[in-house]
């Protein structure tokens, strides 16, 4: 199994079980929103992003995001990465019914699923060296360029671009941007975004 460097921090104890199932790492709960409220779980998500960083896998529905955004502002952004799993129908084999937007969350991945996100957000796995060297960013000048910002038809492109991506509808302009930044190199987002 491999293991990650970064603390990897996911909404409740059925996703930690779910990742631990996937890769050797210290996984920490947010208990959901409780760590709006919890000072001491913040203070320790903070020290633990300045030992080791931090790696946010969340659920991609409403909920997660919320808690997502709340960590980005508390967390510095040099210390945090970002893992996101796609848009997927269903419930959680452990539900009587689907959450209120039907989606599958971190639990309901499969390991291929969540190696795949933890590999994009650029988890370190020891003995196996750092990440390649940096590379050219998509921007917020694209974006604009592409239609994709600042223009009447905008946010119908950035959600078919999302779809198309597999990526969760919830995301703003900068979180998509981020995502994608973190997800692809300037070459394959172009490949991916623009051709079929």
């Amino acid at each position: 199994m491999r293991r990650v460097r970064e603390v990897i921090v996911v909404e409740g104890r059925y996703d930690k079980n779910a990742v631990r199932q996937v890769v050797e790492a210290t996984v920490v709960e947010t208990r959901g929103f409780g760590v709006f409220n919890d000072r001491e779980r913040l203070a320790l998500l903070r020290r633990l992003a300045e030992e080791r960083g931090l790696i946010l896998l969340t659920d991609s529905d409403g909920a997660g995001f919320v808690i997502r955004n709340f960590l980005k502002g508390a967390i510095p952004r040099e210390r945090l990465k970002q893992a996101y799993i796609p848009d997927v129908p269903g419930k959680e084999r452990r539900k009587a019914l689907p959450g209120r937007e039907g989606k599958l969350g971190v639990e309901g991945m499969s390991p291929g699923v969540l190696l795949e996100a933890l590999e994009r957000a650029g988890a370190t796995f020891e003995g196996e060296g750092e990440a390649s060297g940096p590379r050219s960013p998509v921007t917020k000048a694209d974006f604009y360029a592409w239609g994709l910002s600042g223009g009447p038809e905008s946010g119908a492109k950035r959600t078919a671009l999302l779809k198309k991506l597999g990526l969760p509808e919830h995301m703003t302009a900068n979180a998509l941007l981020e995502a994608v930044n973190i997800l692809y190199t300037r070459e394959e987002f172009l490949e991916g975004a623009f051709h079929d």
